[in-house]
């Protein structure tokens, strides 16, 4: 038996977001862009479920935190709502205050840090009538925001994010069309980036001019392989990685982008406006602590045909996708799943990024149908502790060759509402009964409770 000692006072739990768990009609709250996206196309989302009851978090939360507490956690990431702490003209909503208070004062009595964070894709409807993140008004309400939420929280959080995943509303928003506001436009969409990294480092500036704790931000980090050694493979890779994880970890660890990124988007015509003093900004105000979200890997190849010229300026335009063959796949999601990916990006995290102290923000499995392996009133899920004890192992791996790893969540505690996707595939430790909000543990929360309480992975 191979038995793997994690470090001591290493964080073990799971991450959420308030979009996710809270529902919408649950207190006061102004809406978000997937509230409107809802109304006007229930139909993109799958079974037409919205953003409603979701996991109703909102009323359950000292139910969920206790079975945090009875199974295993020590710490847990949560998002505050933008949309529920501040109404339309920026005011304050006590009843948010009150929810969030209580929240977090649950989770330190039961001894669970509570690690918060700022956006987790949900701007505000009438921000995003202000022009969302390509505005810098709307850069500046956000700024204000989270003054707020530190005068408000930050006696008891001491470890806080700006943003979850800022890539994505990138992806979703302006090139790809899985999310509002559903535009496919590259200059657009490289100034939200451009602009949310601005956010990002004017929130940093202020928690460290006036908190004492840590303050940091989430990154999706998806490993780019390429297909071969061959030139032409190796620079698609190099420019995929380009546009999907440096585009924002550099500048968020190095404070400043990588000049190939620069120069390419010169190029094309697609460098994002600034204004002075951005440079210094970015440069001045590094993070204290890196939230890492693996999933998958990204696997790509040479250009197989030049991009018609009339087509949208896209990243895809540089590089294909490339299926490896025999890969392991989550057939339910369409993700590969490569175990050995969350070592990779922690040994470049070492050797290229200062070895910054980080953290597994989200790593999970998501699968459809889960009540085919109920047995016994339990969902057997031996497929989920098989998949994060491969991530796992890959992990303990890294830290043994002195990578700054301080922790792993899972995504996500209990089977909450996901996006478009809806509830079509569930993460959770816990299931949630949609019809009466009940939880019941997973086999995985059981042995998820046995791994924290010892520190030990073993097989």
């Amino acid at each position: 038996m191979t038995t793997r000692t994690f470090p001591k006072d290493f964080y073990w739990g799971s991450a959420a977001s308030a979009e996710q768990t809270e529902g919408n009609q649950h207190g006061t709250k102004v809406k978000t862009i997937w509230d409107h996206w809802y109304d006007l196309e229930p139909n993109r989302f799958f079974d037409e479920v919205g953003p409603s009851e979701t996991s109703d978090f909102y009323h359950r939360y000292k139910e969920d935190i206790k079975n945090m507490k009875d199974f295993g956690h020590n710490s847990f990431r949560l998002s505050l709502s933008w949309a529920r702490l501040l109404d339309e003209s920026g005011q304050v909503n006590q009843e948010a205050v009150s929810f969030y208070n209580d929240v977090i004062d649950t989770l330190i009595a039961h001894d669970i840090e509570p690690f918060v964070n700022l956006f987790h894709f949900d701007m505000p409807m009438h921000l995003q009538e202000q022009g969302g993140f390509e505005s810098r008004a709307v850069v500046d309400q956000f700024v204000d925001y989270a003054k707020t939420a530190f005068s408000l929280f930050s006696d008891r959080v001491k470890v806080w994010f700006t943003f979850n995943e800022p890539i994505v509303p990138v992806e979703g928003g302006y090139l790809y069309d899985f999310h509002y506001p559903n535009v496919v436009d590259a200059k657009r969409a490289f100034q939200v980036a451009y602009h949310t990294m601005i956010a990002h480092k004017k929130v940093c500036a202020h928690y460290h001019a006036h908190y004492d704790g840590k303050i940091g931000i989430i990154l999706n980090l998806t490993p780019s392989y390429p297909r071969s050694q061959h030139p032409s493979d190796l620079k698609a890779s190099h420019i995929c990685d380009l546009f999907f994880n440096r585009s924002f970890l550099d500048p968020a660890v190095k404070g400043e982008y990588p000049e190939d990124l620069i120069n390419l988007l010169k190029d094309y015509d697609h460098l994002p406006k600034t204004e002075p003093g951005d440079k210094a900004l970015l440069k001045d105000n590094p993070i204290d602590f890196l939230g890492v979200n693996y999933y998958q890997p990204r696997r790509v190849k040479a250009k197989a045909h030049t991009p018609h010229p009339d087509s949208p300026f896209l990243p895809d335009w540089f590089f294909d996708n490339y299926e490896m063959p025999g890969r392991k796949m989550n057939v339910y999601r369409g993700w590969e799943i490569y175990e050995k990916g969350i070592y990779d990006i922690m040994i470049n995290l070492r050797d290229n990024y200062d070895n910054i102290d980080c953290f597994i923000s989200e790593n999970g499995m998501g699968v459809q149908n889960e009540e085919r392996f109920i047995k016994d009133g339990r969902i057997e899920d031996d497929y989920r502790i098989d998949f994060i004890h491969g991530h796992l192992t890959w992990l303990h791996r890294a830290i043994e060759e002195g990578c700054h790893v301080k922790g792993y969540h899972l995504w996500t505690f209990m089977d909450n509402w996901s996006w478009a996707n809806a509830y079509k595939n569930r993460y959770g430790f816990f299931s949630v009964d949609l019809k009466t909000k009940n939880r019941t543990a997973k086999k995985s929360a059981y042995w998820f409770k046995q791994l924290t309480e010892t520190n030990r992975l073993t097989k």
